[in-house]
């Protein structure tokens, strides 16, 4: 009998450690599929992450304007009072408007008006002054649907107002130019003038 009852304990101290051994086993197995499930998730998230910023970064190429040409200043024979530049498409990208400002009148004068719908805004910019938003036109060059969105392959030409904002450009006057589109970068335009000036001049 005492032999009997001995193995019988055994029997059960064997069955009562293996039952603990499945259990830390499956803690383990709850725990590495917590953890892996944490690490799939993080990797994903940071996937969408990428991708959107690749997206950004590729709307924010295609929305970029690009300067066609040369820079061509108009003279009154003592300052420059406009600014004629051709633009296009960076890398045949998305449309952009390019619908001009309307002129404000009274202190505004070479200046959007207020209440203006243009969302492309031109500011000049030199080493004693910069002024804000001027007044600009736009003519469709060569072939397209002669709307004001520049499309893919079409040409516009800017004529940008200097003097009736006030901005006396003379000889030797270095200056910058940036025309800020609604999404994309900034196209920066940096010209020096000559030391005589003509009625027409393309800037260098």
């Amino acid at each position: 009998m005492l032999k009997r009852s001995a193995k019988t304990m055994r029997r059960d101290e064997r069955g009562i450690t293996g039952l603990e051994t499945a259990i830390i086993l499956i803690a383990f197995v709850v725990v590495a599929s917590v953890f892996a499930y944490t690490v799939l998730s993080a990797g994903i998230f940071s996937s969408q992450k990428g991708q959107e910023a690749v997206y950004t970064g590729l709307q924010t190429a295609r929305s970029t304007l690009a300067l066609k040409g040369d820079v061509v200043a108009h003279s009154n024979g003592t300052a420059v009072d406009s600014l004629v530049i051709c633009v296009c498409n960076a890398l045949n990208g998305a449309p952009i408007d390019l619908t001009a400002p309307g002129n404000g009148t009274g202190n505004e004068s070479g200046r959007a008006a207020g209440n203006s719908s243009n969302v492309v805004v031109v500011s000049y910019s030199d080493s004693a002054q910069r002024v804000d938003d001027l007044y600009w036109t736009t003519t469709q060059l060569g072939t397209g649907n002669h709307d004001q969105i520049l499309d893919p392959g079409e040409t516009f030409e800017m004529t940008i107002d200097l003097q009736a904002a006030g901005i006396n450009v003379g000889t030797y006057k270095t200056f910058d130019l940036d025309i800020k589109p609604p999404i994309g970068s900034v196209l920066t335009i940096e010209r020096t003038t000559p030391a005589q000036l003509a009625p027409w001049m393309i800037l260098n």
